[in-house]
């Protein structure tokens, strides 16, 4: 997917907070599990699923149910039974970061990756005062001093 899948999964929620959203990926990675479920995913189905049972998967979904691999739910089990204080400290992280709307997921996503002001701005046509006014959000949401400090703080909670 052009973009990243994450981003389009923070927008949709955004915008059609009842809309049930199935993730079909190659990634069997934790982050991008937990990333993905933190969005609001219902589901999280890798592309090697038997097409026979992606149907039935996505009627789960639609009935309320949620459809993940069992390979991938042990691991979730694995992760909230972890008694590593690092791991606790994160999920304080992701209550405050959980105020941040998809719009500013997406400002905060592209200064991680060292976007200027302007190329957030072109990127995602805004202005750049927009770009601006959202930043202001995001380190008023974190509680942090400035940009540099909200895009360490993302790297951190990204990296654990």
């Amino acid at each position: 997917m052009p973009g990243s899948g994450l981003t389009a999964l923070w927008e949709i929620a955004a915008r059609l907070p009842e809309a049930r959203i199935v993730m079909l990926t190659v990634s069997e990675e934790d982050a991008d599990l937990f990333a993905a479920l933190r969005a609001g995913a219902h589901g999280y189905l890798l592309k090697d699923i038997d097409p026979r049972r992606l149907p039935e998967a996505l009627v789960d979904v639609h009935q309320g149910r949620a459809a993940i691999p069992r390979g991938l739910v042990a691991r979730m089990m694995d992760e909230f039974r972890a008694g590593d204080p690092r791991r606790r400290a994160v999920a304080g992280l992701d209550e405050l970061a959980a105020r941040l709307t998809s719009r500013e997921w997406q400002v905060l996503d592209l200064l991680a990756r060292d976007h200027t002001t302007a190329e957030i701005a072109e990127r995602l046509v805004l202005s750049r005062s927009a770009v601006r006014a959202h930043i202001s959000s995001i380190v008023r949401k974190l509680d942090v001093r400035d940009r540099h400090e909200a895009v360490e703080r993302f790297r951190r909670r990204s990296d654990t």
